[in-house]
């Protein structure tokens, strides 16, 4: 089984997303579609599952996992589950992706259960604006957990969609946060995935330009990472904390993807701006096929994977994925 999984083009997966859930507390209008359909439950996959797919991608070299959803917390079990794969994995680097809503009573737990990383998803610090971009009045619910997550000893990252017309006024405002609190605040570009999420070109608001107005308020100091992910670092002189840019539009980091997403309905996507799916769930439930048959899918789907940033030129009017985010996990 053990072996690099590398890819038609070279590139090495060493990172796994997977979602546990599509179901999600909030309404975000760029994530979610107008009509919440969701998984049934009895395709969604189990715990049990997930640690057997986490335990085969530790074997073929996956050296980091985030859970994902929708909304990993509203999933019943979750906190219980996180415990189990840090005692099982713990050579693993383990993180989760939250909007922050409901954590609050797990910030502990988090922080001894071997996942000491969260990225929380914020996309404006006006409480009104989260009202209208969310469906729901917990901003300050957010606020209060990212302060909490901090003061616990954990890796925060709070992300940030940047978006034209929305948020593009609130730069000074997540540069304080940043310069008061230890925590990298990133803006990540409005991609054009999913249907009626109010996408256009018009809309997206550049990490070039993000950067460039920042300058003009803040003394930027990039930072050389030793593991180079998908954004771009910077210092601030005078803070805490450190603001990012993550270009997924305007200047795509294809080249160097390391990524592998497992889907809650168990499927395995190798891009995140193309819909085609690898079918696991099947093999996972069939009482007489093993390890290796996942490990061939897993490898079968590497040999395909494609350059996104050729699907999204190629796509860029329609959309370059069809699949809700909250249905991919991000």
């Amino acid at each position: 089984m053990a072996g690099k999984l590398l890819d038609a083009h070279g590139r090495k997966a060493s990172y796994m997303r997977v979602s546990v859930t599509d179901r999600c507390n909030l309404l975000c209008r760029y994530c979610a579609s107008k009509e919440r359909v969701f998984i049934p439950h009895d395709r969604i996959l189990r715990y049990e599952e997930i640690l057997r797919c986490m335990g085969i991608a530790r074997e073929l070299g996956i050296e980091k996992v985030r859970f994902t959803g929708g909304e990993p917390f509203v999933r019943k079990g979750f906190m219980d589950f996180v415990e189990e794969a840090g005692r099982r994995f713990p050579d693993l680097t383990l993180a989760a992706t939250t909007n922050a809503t409901i954590i609050g009573k797990h910030i502990d737990r988090l922080a001894t259960s071997g996942l000491s990383r969260v990225n929380i998803s914020l996309d404006t610090l006006d409480r009104d604006r989260y009202r209208h971009m969310t469906g729901r009045d917990l901003f300050q619910v957010v606020r209060d957990n990212i302060d909490a997550c901090v003061d616990a000893g954990m890796t925060v990252k709070v992300n940030a969609v940047g978006v034209r017309g929305f948020n593009d006024d609130e730069l000074p405002a997540f540069l304080e946060l940043a310069r008061t609190r230890p925590v990298d605040v990133r803006f990540i570009e409005f991609m054009p995935i999913g249907q009626d999420t109010g996408w256009s070109e018009g809309s997206v608001w550049t990490a070039s330009d993000i950067i460039r107005e920042a300058s003009e308020l803040e003394k930027l100091v990039p930072v050389a990472e030793r593991h180079r992910g998908p954004a771009t670092m910077y210092a601030l002189a005078a803070g805490k904390g450190r603001l990012g840019v993550i270009s997924p539009y305007s200047n795509h980091f294809c080249g160097s993807c390391n990524r592998l997403r497992l889907t809650s309905e168990g499927d395995l996507r190798t891009c995140l701006f193309s819909d085609r799916v690898f079918h696991l769930r099947k093999i996972l439930r069939h009482p007489r096929l093993k390890d290796e048959h996942v490990v061939r899918v897993v490898r079968t789907a590497l040999k395909s994977k494609p350059i996104g940033h050729d699907l999204l030129a190629a796509k860029r009017e329609r959309g370059v994925c069809s699949t809700k985010m909250a249905a991919i996990g991000g």
